[in-house]
């Protein structure tokens, strides 16, 4: 049985990203958005593209007015005003300003904007109330971004802001990753639909629709291939179409040690590797992990069938897989923030322990709550309304309220 961090090391070295190679497509700007940057991105275009004024002011030469103040006041001669969008046409002359608006360019001879507020205009001249710094409230073009160099690398998630940079540098369209094709499917003789009746001993599949939740969150393709019974014909033919048809496989149920848990005989019959059969976490234990030699094969996880212990391998163990496939260059693992907890919370130390619930920030510290009622793997109705899962490491017994504790944000 594996650690928690042995077994994050073996799946993370186990996920090959996409190739930028025939797994990438190219968007119109405004559906890039959430999307995984294929391609680096240069511009032609030098940002700014001119010098201009950061403030509403005047445009003058720094020589002109640098010993400036309220009581002995440069006074300038006003030869033409600059709103934004507009060429100048004069340039700035030895006791010389242009009226000047943020964004305009500046004008030729100009070197220095005086911002409004320290100006007292009258008719066609204005005074020069304090002197400014050398080059004052001007942005010089280039100073942002030089034209012809990487401007966005690859492997960045697509967030507003890199689609506002995007659009100015005039890229219409932009080349990202194709998302993963995640294959879902749950095993077990006593699941039905969310649309059938329910018989005695039968339960909803609920597991299907959260991990297809949680995958779509991820930001990949759910392949759903709904619910397979214990038989093991059918695993097989199920798990083989999934293997050649997704990128990662998901399974729920079928990978303890009952006698109706076929997944992981039916995994070595195909030949597959078996990495990881169990993990020393609660909940989450029985865990299987498994790749193929054959190429385009998709890597496997079979989670346990209790929806806590679905959740929690997901986000422990699948999510950063998935992130890492995805195309992401950096910010596909798992990271924990301390916080403080609220509630007393116990383990018999003998395994990393997880504790689902909320984060809160109360008065500028963050704090977990833990979620109320039964902390049952099987319990999924207190999982509702929860944000985060709070870490009892091996060796810990207690954790008091008051103590801090580390917690993965969900």
């Amino acid at each position: 049985m594996l650690s928690v961090s042995d077994t994050e090391a073996v799946i993370l070295n186990l996920v090959q990203p996409l190739d930028a190679q025939g797994n990438t497509e190219n968007l119109d700007l405004l559906a890039a958005t959430g999307r995984i940057l294929a391609t680096p991105v240069t511009s032609q275009l030098d940002f700014p593209h001119w010098d201009n004024s950061a403030m509403d002011g005047y445009a003058v030469r720094y020589e002109d007015v640098q010993h400036s103040s309220a009581e002995q006041p440069a006074v300038l001669d006003i030869v033409e005003e600059i709103p934004a969008g507009y060429q100048p046409q004069s340039t700035i002359l030895q006791g010389q300003a242009a009226r000047i608006f943020t964004g305009a360019i500046m004008p030729q001879g100009a070197d220095t904007v005086v911002i409004q507020e320290v100006t007292n205009r009258q008719d066609k001249q204005v005074e020069i109330l304090a002197a400014p710094k050398p080059q004052e409230f001007v942005r010089h073009k280039g100073e942002f971004y030089q034209a012809g160099t990487q401007l966005l690398p690859p492997g960045i998630l697509i967030n507003p802001a890199e689609i506002a940079v995007l659009a100015a540098a005039q890229c219409a369209q932009v080349s990202v990753y194709r998302r993963p094709r995640v294959a879902i499917f749950s095993t077990g003789d006593e699941l039905v639909t969310v649309n059938q009746s329910l018989e005695a001993g039968q339960i909803v599949d609920s597991n299907g629709y959260a991990l297809a939740a949680l995958v779509k969150q991820a930001g990949a393709e759910a392949l759903m291939l709904g619910i397979v019974k214990d038989d093991p014909v059918a695993l097989e033919k199920t798990i083989a179409y999934a293997i050649a048809n997704a990128d990662i496989v998901i399974s729920s149920g079928g990978v303890s040690v009952g006698d109706y848990d076929y997944v992981d005989k039916i995994l070595e019959s195909l030949e597959a590797e078996i990495h990881i059969r169990a993990v020393a976490m609660r909940p989450g234990k029985p865990l299987t992990v498994a790749s193929f030699s054959t190429q385009n094969s998709a890597l496997y996880f079979g989670l346990p069938g209790n929806p806590a212990a679905v959740l929690v391998t997901f986000l422990r163990f699948v999510q950063p897989a998935i992130k890492k496939l995805s195309g992401l260059s950096v910010g596909w693992q798992v990271k924990f923030v301390k916080v403080r907890s609220q509630f007393l919370m116990r383990s018999d130390g003998k395994r990393e322990t997880y504790v689902w619930g909320q984060l809160h920030l109360i008065d500028g510290i963050y704090q977990f709550r833990k979620a109320g009622g039964s902390h049952s793997s099987g319990n999924l109705i207190n999982l509702a309304q929860t944000n985060a899962l709070a870490v009892i490491p091996v060796g810990t017994n207690l954790i008091s309220p008051g103590d801090e504790v580390l917690v993965l944000p969900t």
